[in-house]
């Protein structure tokens, strides 16, 4: 029988290779992801100072659309500061404890905005097929339980892989050909049977997050019957517009995504780093594209925008 020192099961640190077989484009690669970041960061914060100072944002809407700017910087600022170290100074060590933390709030953030955009359609659900009981339905304490659900939720799904990576050995290699520490990424550095880890990381949150598009979709079938039942034009045209910014949020989100798990799961003959490339991408357009998206379709935000920096235009 194979024993392992008492020690692997700690192994102190691994090292972030970043890109396999781009080595010599990272430096151009970043560039490119940096301005992306920048505008990620840029935009979601300016995002969350209009919502919390201007007290006509203060509606179930625009609480969401904070909610899941602060996701957004989570998820940003997670994986990327790491990236832009590794790509301009070369690989980097990352400690064992840091590496888990890293993938904690990867997955937590990723969890979080497909629950954020589940309770996004109900809101448009509710506003648009019960636009009169908008404000009895969802009240102060309705969305203080939605919060609560989305939390919880992310947190229990995603905190046992913590410890289904501390349960496992590492006594072979430490390199990890990535950017960033993800869960099965860190799981096929051990010595040790993995199938929990594979099962757990791909079934359980996979089903999660289709669940949650699942019950999107059907949140936009009703809203779009609900919507081809009205009796005007303008009628109908103007709430698809208060629907349109949303799609586009969940296009964003969801196509990369399932792109992603189709091409780990039967790409085969897609190389590693194609999929390295594409994880850092993921990590940094959607938290970009977000508030550009709802900057530009919604009216209020645009307005608010204005008068915070072209005060002058106003007068």
């Amino acid at each position: 029988m194979a024993t392992f020192n008492v020690s692997s099961f700690n192994p102190g640190s691994f090292i972030l290779l970043g890109i396999p077989g781009l080595e010599q484009f990272h430096v151009w690669i970043g560039i490119p992801l940096f301005i992306i970041y920048v505008v990620a960061l840029a935009g979601n914060s300016v995002l969350l100072y209009l919502i919390f100072m201007e007290h006509s944002l203060h509606e179930p809407m625009f609480f969401f659309l904070s909610m899941l700017a602060a996701t957004d910087l989570i998820l940003s600022n997670t994986c990327l500061p790491k990236t832009f170290s590794i790509f301009w100074l070369g690989p980097q060590e990352i400690t064992f404890p840091g590496c888990l933390t890293q993938m904690f709030f990867l997955h937590y953030s990723f969890a979080m905005d497909s629950a954020i955009l589940l309770a996004m359609a109900f809101n448009r659900y509710v506003a648009i097929c019960f636009p009169l009981r908008y404000t009895i339905i969802l009240t102060h304490q309705m969305i203080s339980k939605i919060v609560m659900g989305i939390i919880s939720r992310s947190f229990c799904i995603i905190f046992p892989c913590v410890f289904l990576l501390k349960r496992l050995p590492f006594c072979q290699t430490h390199i990890i050909p990535h950017t960033y520490c993800e869960h099965i990424g860190i799981a096929r550095l051990a010595c040790a049977d993995i199938s929990i880890n594979i099962w757990y990381g791909f079934a359980v949150p996979v089903m999660t997050v289709m669940s949650d598009l699942i019950l999107t979709g059907i949140s936009y079938t009703l809203i779009l019957h609900a919507i081809f039942n009205l009796p005007s034009w303008s009628a109908r045209q103007k709430a698809l517009s208060t629907c349109g910014s949303h799609v586009c949020i969940i296009l964003i989100f969801y196509t990369p995504a399932i792109f992603s798990v189709l091409a780990h799961r039967f790409g085969h003959n897609i190389p590693h780093s194609f999929h390295i490339l594409f994880a850092n991408l993921y990590v940094a357009i959607p938290p970009a594209f977000n508030p550009i998206i709802y900057g530009v379709k919604t009216k209020k935000i645009q307005d608010k925008f204005i008068l915070l920096f072209f005060p002058k235009e106003n007068q």
